[in-house]
């Protein structure tokens, strides 16, 4: 399976537009309410809705500048720090899901790091219900190894999803849905590596390989 740069790119853009709609939309409405609000209660609880959306947009906007645009694949090394702080707030603003961090290195190549970001983010989609988000990754050499565990009473995971995760879905077949699991196997195979997933009864395994570029002009 391989798409072009451009098409992937639209199909990213769709996707982030589909993710701010709520929080943007929920912002929209607490404006509303508090222009015809007289209420100090109502008003305060307005006040309250609109700092909440306006934090989870800002939250998803700054992690996906890092995971789809050009901000995540510019930088050298990312720190630890940071990819944790992004996840942190993305999780945040969703279920409850726990995270278990166990990354050792201070510092991730850039284009391992967006391969990590963008595995977080489809793990944390399947935990419907929350869960426990686990994220762990070494550096052997010049060579990074992830793995992302998703484990909760229920693990939504589309078959799409895993299929582009595979290499297996045609590309006609892509949409917003499945372009960032497509987005982290070009990443992978663009720096000579591989991606691996499985699921099982109330858990979703993902893995990966990264190293050196084949081509440093591939992952756009």
């Amino acid at each position: 399976m391989m798409i072009s740069q451009p098409d992937l790119a639209a199909l990213l853009c769709s996707r982030l537009c589909h993710d701010l709609v709520s929080p943007v939309s929920a912002f929209g409405n607490g404006l509303e309410l508090l222009e015809h609000e007289n209420d100090p209660a109502m008003r305060d609880s307005c006040t309250q809705l609109l700092a909440q959306s306006a934090r989870v947009a800002a939250d998803k906007l700054t992690f996906f500048r890092y995971a789809f645009g050009a901000a995540g694949s510019s930088v050298q090394e990312m720190p630890v720090a940071e990819m944790r702080e992004l996840i942190t707030a993305l999780a945040a603003g969703g279920r409850d899901v726990a995270l278990e961090w166990g990354i050792a290195a201070d510092t991730l190549p850039g284009p391992a790091a967006k391969l990590l970001l963008n595995m977080a983010a489809i793990g944390l989609d399947t935990l419907v219900r929350g869960g426990v988000l686990a994220i762990a990754a070494e550096r052997r050499g010049g060579d990074v190894e992830i793995a992302i565990r998703a484990e909760g009473d229920r693990i939504a995971m589309d078959r799409d999803i895993g299929r582009a995760l595979d290499g297996t879905l045609p590309p006609h077949q892509l949409s917003a849905r499945t372009a960032p699991a497509a987005l982290v196997r070009q990443l992978a195979q663009a720096h000579g590596g591989t991606v691996q997933q499985a699921q099982g009864d109330g858990v979703l395994v993902m893995g990966a390989t990264i190293g050196a570029p084949a081509d440093a002009g591939a992952d756009g």
